[in-house]
């Protein structure tokens, strides 16, 4: 039986305020946290701003890009990734500043074969370099079911996490003489589209487009976070009582994330002697 409107009305209302009030217990509409930013109707923002999906043709991929701009924080994102034949394709998730010095926290799924595993491509920029890739295979399917993304960021760290296990921590190490991404507001960004010359196999498994359309979901977006705007952050009074501002990898967390590169990881830059035969980047020998 179905509760008397006035019950209802109040139930609303307090979810609302708690969704006010505490930020990480609620997800987010997308009509009011995104904007379209290109392939027309290919992108769609659908179940009263619940869910967003993003689709590639011949024509076309599509995009988004947030309306904050966020300086720190634990945003959650979930995904649903192209099913079935998906080669050729990237669907890229990312947080970026602009200009020639900006700031770049990377995810990017290369799509693979029916049956293959996807490859989860990691990338952090910091004053215009990048060149820092780590790439894992994930231990399941990403398409059958939406599963989280999330990016701690804050003044110490950078962490990586699917459905809450971490997979990568790039800390603040300016005291060694490295950059950090700490002064640039960055925007939320995703995209689907065809890179076929190089997403799969290098390039050698090209997009089969009878499979199109191909199409990403996109639900559950949650920022707790510092947004920006003229200047100023939410964040400039008030911070330390936000847990992820101090956040880091506990021994737990720890042990999960050297399970996750032991097992899972594909490239490491870091031992990419080839690549780099003048030394690997200054972070990668430092503890």
């Amino acid at each position: 039986m179905a509760p008397p409107a006035s019950s209802y009305n109040s139930v609303t209302s307090l979810i609302l305020v708690l969704c006010t009030s505490i930020v990480i217990s609620c997800a987010s509409n997308f009509n009011q946290e995104f904007d379209i930013t290109w392939g027309g109707s290919r992108a769609q923002v659908l179940n009263n701003g619940q869910l967003l999906k993003l689709s590639l043709d011949r024509g076309s991929g599509s995009g988004f890009q947030s309306k904050n701009e966020y300086l720190f924080g634990k945003i959650d994102m979930q995904l649903k990734l192209v099913p079935g034949n998906s080669a050729g394709t990237v669907t890229a998730y990312y947080f970026s500043s602009q200009g020639p010095t900006h700031d770049e926290i990377d995810f990017e799924f290369l799509g693979n074969l029916s049956g293959d595993p996807y490859t989860l491509h990691t990338n952090i920029f910091t004053q215009g370099k990048g060149n820092r890739e780590q790439q894992f295979r994930l231990w399941f399917d990403p398409t059958i079911n939406f599963h989280t993304y999330t990016i701690l960021w804050n003044p110490r760290h950078v962490i990586y996490m699917v459905d809450g296990i971490p997979i990568r921590d790039f800390k603040n190490l300016e005291s060694r003489g490295i950059a950090f991404p700490k002064n640039q507001p960055m925007r939320i960004y995703s995209s689907l589209w065809d890179a076929e010359d190089w997403a799969t196999r290098g390039g050698l498994i090209k997009t089969d487009w009878s499979q199109a359309p191909f199409i990403a979901s996109y639900q559950n977006f949650i920022a707790d976070a510092c947004t920006w705007s003229s200047g100023t952050s939410t964040c400039a009074s008030g911070t330390m009582n936000k847990a992820w501002w101090n956040q880091d990898l506990d021994a737990t967390s720890e042990e999960r994330m050297r399970w996750v590169q032991k097992n899972y990881m594909i490239y490491n830059y870091c031992t990419d002697l080839k690549r780099f035969p003048q030394g690997v980047p200054p972070e990668c020998s430092v503890a």
